[in-house]
């Protein structure tokens, strides 16, 4: 197929593959470029969220949460400060630029130095750091952090340990813009300019995945038949538009991960090995997600009938007295309510946006748990145990089990949605 030039066109499956694998780091560009346009944006600067703050993509409303664009060069670190915390669960997760976690600085995988300082340094920087600061080795020159600092009972508290963490860059980094790209939503994503200043894109980001020489070759032939002509970008479009878009959306939502129960979850995600859609599939659902040591996640692909939520039925998750949430999880379980496509909190009278295991929550007469969902409060079920949902539009759920144990990865998920006549 020639596409009308000379140049032989990538086939059909080359086109898709290598669309979702730049897709992944468009997605995190994107963020980038959305983060710098906060009030008071600054690289190597935390921004403290306030508790209750839910204007972000799958936010995560059990803990006291601070984030940063850390910045670096060959001769400039940052140093982070990490305040000692007993007691409760909490992480520093520092992510690369395609959305790989580097490291969690707590108290699991950092026992021999849990809080404390810690100097992060560009990749071959030969710079001298502080004695007392754990050296960690960027995979370039930018960096995001996101820390969290469970609520617990004692939210105010949380927030004391919250504004002990501290970030500084050691002297003044040079630091590159992010690549320009046309924004874009989750409902309508980038098109064949994806493949559009393609050199300056990846040379932006080194990408760790053993798979990246093979992927960013694959991209950069289709990239020279899109430059080769009028006729061939419009077919590359209409590849993109009618199938690698549509493939991609349907692994997403439906087949990323194993499905148990009518829930699709139980994968670690933060380090994909050579797995890049569903690396792309976490910066498109949640970015920034976490390595399953820290969290595994769970989304619904339908009700137990075998079709999608909609936000003016009314569903039970209900927990027998034998299989309670907290029981898998050696920290805390958290549910969240999202609009979908863009994975954003949904509004309600209550502000009521997630459940956890320090909710209120009331247990039936024989110690199951049921969960309610719907526009309004259900028969049957506590109001204490209600999530409200957007009367007439979808919506989905993340259910998060923090620090789970070894039967999450196995086998275990929630019970399916059952809906309510």
């Amino acid at each position: 197929m020639m596409g009308g030039n000379s140049m032989p066109m990538p086939d059909e499956k080359t086109i898709v593959d290598a669309y979702t694998y730049l897709l992944g780091r468009m997605l995190v560009i994107r963020q980038e470029h959305m983060d710098r346009k906060g009030d008071g944006f600054a690289y190597n600067a935390i921004k403290y969220n306030p508790l209750g703050s839910a204007d972000f993509v799958n936010p995560n409303l059990d803990v006291a949460y601070l984030e940063a664009w850390i910045a670096v060069d060959a001769d400039t670190p940052a140093l982070l400060e990490v305040p000692p915390i007993t007691r409760r669960y909490y992480t520093a997760q520092l992510l690369d630029e395609w959305g790989e976690v580097i490291v969690n600085i707590n108290d699991r995988t950092f026992p021999s130095k849990p809080f404390g300082r810690f100097a992060l340094v560009a990749p071959r920087s030969r710079v001298k750091t502080p004695d007392d600061a754990g050296r960690i080795v960027l995979h370039s020159h930018k960096a995001k952090m996101l820390s969290r600092v469970e609520l617990k009972d004692d939210p105010d508290g949380a927030v004391k340990l919250q504004q002990a963490f501290t970030l500084r860059s050691l002297r003044t980094p040079e630091i590159d813009a992010p690549p320009e790209i046309p924004m874009f939503d989750n409902k309508e994503l980038m098109g064949v300019e994806i493949f559009d200043d393609l050199d300056a894109r990846l040379a932006s980001a080194l990408d760790v995945a053993p798979i990246a020489g093979e992927m960013q070759q694959k991209a950069r032939a289709v990239a020279a038949y899109v430059a080769s002509g009028n006729d061939a970008r419009t077919t590359v479009e209409k590849v993109v538009r009618g199938k690698a878009v549509k493939e991609f959306q349907v692994y997403a939502t439906t087949a990323a991960m194993p499905v148990r129960n009518h829930w699709m979850g139980g994968a670690p995600a933060g380090n994909y090995g050579t797995n890049y859609w569903f690396r792309t599939m976490v910066n498109y659902g949640g970015i920034w997600g976490n390595t399953g040591n820290e969290v595994l996640y769970f989304t619904p692909v339908s009700d137990a009938e075998g079709q999608p939520l909609l936000g003016s039925k009314n569903y039970v998750i209900h927990f027998p007295a034998d299989g309670l949430p907290q029981s898998v999880v050696d920290a805390y379980w958290s549910v969240i309510l999202v609009s979908v496509p863009d994975y954003r909190v949904v509004d309600n009278p209550l502000k009521r946006f997630n459940l956890n295991n320090h909710s209120p929550l009331q247990k039936e007469s024989d110690g199951s748990l049921k969960i309610a969902v719907g526009p309004k409060p259900v028969a049957g079920v506590p109001e204490s145990n209600w999530l409200p949902s957007p009367d007439g539009k979808p919506f989905t759920l993340t259910f998060r089990t923090y620090v789970p144990k070894d039967i999450v990865a196995r086998e275990w998920a929630p019970p399916a949605l059952e809906p309510q006549r």
